[in-house]
């Protein structure tokens, strides 16, 4: 499988995704946060400013007052503001202070009337809060035509830069208002006397808006931050908790004994890695289960083989001892004699038979370990030669040796390379008619040695060749002009057994101008270690 990409990592995007979500919901709330702060001076009643909003209390103020001059301030500051949600301070010349929200305003609010001096110590022009003014016939100025009334008290001139700058009066009568860095004021006028004032602070704290708005931010945070994890949880977390139930099922199925089932591998993140490694372990175990039931039908096979095999002689052997065991038969010795070789030879065929299974046990199972050594393949055919020299007068079979000289010799176990050797002759000598001929070659083929045992006999029918090499199989039916009997079955399974062993192969085929011919292929540059 390609090395993942960092992008692709589940745990890449688990942390991008926490990022993007925990972005995307500050921002939300940043964003709302902002709106709502400016919405908030657009809280007051009919959506006033905080100046339109001081004209308004102070108007409503002036116009209670003027109805009932014993008017409760704090009560009515309460009952009749309670829902304008921009704090404001009422400060009145006698010394009275009233506030709709205290909590919001800024420290000293109330006492300084949003930065501007408050009304004088005294309740008139000359008194405290409690002087009474003497009647009209005891004043100076009783008879006089009345006057424009004067303020009982002036703010300061705004600061430069300030709303209203420039001369003007402390007070301009109904609705009249002045600005300043401290904040938006309005007079309270009570039949044409300004006997107070209304004070907006510019901009409330922060921490007042965070109040104001905690539940709001809190609910549309939790709504974010549900609806955040929702769409993070379909994105990143739908699809690999749907690949991870596939592969859940794939490891269910495999452990009920499906070895052909499979995960998805898309994805390209950690459970695609899983899933790749499952199915390369589910592979491993289908040819495993594969190579199993094999070797389980070829145990079976064997086992009937073997029997059927070591039936035969057994059989003709009990039944030619039984016949000479008779003492109501009478035997000439001439057929006494005959019958006794016909156990002689299907005695030696159990021997046989028995040590060719022996050999197979003992190689296929690595029982033995062969001696690799450098074998001189000359010597090698000069003792097979010598072993079947008797049959080969016998039937005037010619013999050709031909041992290149860049293949004289090769590495492996000596008597296991004469065991194969010679069960490939002894085959190719056992169907040659009389007068044909055997010849025996080696030569250098690229990095290996390629011996070769070949004969002039009819050779092997072509649907046979696949199977030369199975246990038991003969391939006797085929030839033509046999006159020797079959061997045991496992002679050529032997000989691939041994080259197998060798880390060669052994291959069978028909000569084009007549023959079989048996060719094994062995590593001729180094010695290889069993």
């Amino acid at each position: 499988m390609s090395e993942r990409t960092w992008f692709r990592s589940l745990y890449s995007r688990i942390a991008l995704g926490f990022v993007v979500l925990l972005a995307m919901l500050l921002l939300a709330q940043g964003l709302l946060f902002f709106w709502l702060t400016g919405r908030f001076d657009e809280a007051s009643p009919q959506g006033r400013t905080s100046q339109q909003t001081a004209d308004f209390i102070a108007r409503e103020l002036s116009d209670a007052m003027s109805l009932n001059p014993n008017l409760d301030l704090e009560a009515f500051v309460r009952t009749e503001f309670h829902d304008v949600r921009r704090g404001f301070s009422v400060i009145m010349r006698d010394g009275r202070r009233a506030a709709n929200r205290p909590e919001s305003l800024p420290p000293g609010f109330m006492q300084r009337g949003g930065g501007r001096a408050g009304p004088p110590p005294g309740g008139g022009p000359g008194g405290g809060p409690g002087a009474q003014r003497p009647p009209e016939e005891q004043r100076p100025d009783a008879g006089r035509p009345p006057e424009r009334p004067e303020p009982a008290f002036r703010e300061p001139a705004p600061e430069p830069g300030g709303r209203g700058q420039g001369p003007e009066p402390a007070a301009r009568g109904r609705g009249g208002r002045r600005g300043g860095p401290g904040g938006q004021v309005a007079p309270i006028v009570v039949n044409g006397t300004q006997v107070g004032i209304v004070a907006v602070p510019p901009t409330p704290p922060t921490w007042v808006l965070v109040d104001e708005y905690a539940a709001t931010l809190t609910w549309a945070g939790l709504g974010l931050l549900a609806v955040g994890a929702t769409v993070a949880s379909l994105v990143i977390f739908r699809p690999t908790h749907k690949r991870l139930r596939s592969l859940e099922a794939a490891a269910r199925a495999l452990a009920e004994g499906r070895t052909d089932v499979r995960a998805s591998e898309a994805g390209g993140d950690e459970v695609s890695t899983l899933a790749h490694e499952f199915n390369r372990m589910a592979d491993d175990l289908q040819q495993r289960a594969a190579a199993l039931a094999a070797s389980d039908k070829a145990r079976r096979q064997l086992l009937a083989d073997v029997s059927h095999e070591l039936m035969t002689p057994l059989t003709a052997i009990r039944g030619y001892i039984e016949t000479l065991s008779m003492a109501n038969v009478p035997l000439d010795p001439p057929t006494r004699e005959r019958y006794l070789g016909v156990v002689g030879q299907e005695t030696y065929k159990l021997e046989a038979i028995i040590g060719d299974l022996l050999d197979v046990a003992r190689l296929e199972g690595g029982g033995e370990k062969l001696s690799m050594v450098p074998v001189s393949i000359e010597d090698l055919f000069r003792r097979i030669v010598d072993r079947h020299q008797p049959t080969i007068q016998q039937n005037r079979i010619s013999v050709t040796v031909d041992v290149a000289p860049d293949a004289e010799e090769v590495g492996g176990d000596a008597q296991r390379l004469e065991q194969a050797l010679q069960n490939l002759a002894s085959n190719a000598i056992r169907h040659m008619p009389n007068g044909g001929a055997l010849t025996l070659s080696a030569q250098r083929d690229g990095d290996r040695v390629r011996i070769a045992v070949e004969d002039t006999g009819p050779g092997i029918s072509p649907e046979h060749l696949p199977h030369v090499f199975d246990r038991f199989y003969k391939a006797d039916a085929s030839r033509a002009g046999t006159r020797i009997l079959s061997g045991s079955g496992l002679g050529l399974s032997i000989v691939q057994t041994i080259i197998k062993r060798h880390g060669g192969e052994v291959r069978a085929s028909n000569r084009a101008e007549g023959g079989a011919a048996f060719e094994i292929l062995l590593p001729g540059d180094k010695i290889m270690a069993s």
